[in-house]
């Protein structure tokens, strides 16, 4: 089951003038696949078309935080929830991929992996080069779990 957040009755957070997007997602490799491809809906609906940089870049580190919150995060029966936010200068975005499960937290300073033969664990790598600011956050609702965020500047 997917949920919207409506733009109104959010506190804290995103200023009153940025676009946001928040919905939830099953915790399952067909969850992380819906996440990807809304973001980049959303993305082009923003006025960042389907094939620009910045569409492929910020669906990228989506897809990445998704995938992590569905391999590393997944509590059964609870979804993750990912949020895009758009500043309101149209120069940053803010993807945070919140999930249960807080006993479980990533790297502070992801490494370049030891094998560049090997087939996992770059991702997290990867996506903090593609991002300006890469932190890992308790959950804001207080609830367990943490919450992933990348801020991109565009």
């Amino acid at each position: 089951m997917t949920t919207e957040i409506p733009p109104f009755g959010r506190t804290g957070g995103s200023p009153p003038s940025a676009e946001a997007f928040s919905l939830c997602f099953t915790s399952t490799p067909r969850g992380a696949r819906l996440a990807r491809r809304l973001a980049s809906h959303r993305l082009d609906a923003w006025g960042f078309p389907y094939a620009s940089e910045v569409n492929e870049t910020v669906t990228l580190v989506v897809a990445e935080l998704a995938a992590n919150a569905v391999t590393h995060g997944r509590v059964p029966g609870r979804d993750f929830r990912l949020t895009l936010t758009l500043s309101a200068g149209r120069d940053l975005v803010r993807v945070e991929v919140t999930d249960t499960r807080d006993d479980r937290p990533p790297a502070d300073a992801p490494r370049p992996p030891r094998d560049p033969a090997a087939e996992t664990g770059r991702g997290l790598w990867l996506m903090s080069r593609l991002a300006s600011r890469v932190c890992v956050v308790p959950r804001a609702d207080g609830g367990p779990g943490k919450t992933v965020r990348a801020e991109l500047r565009l």
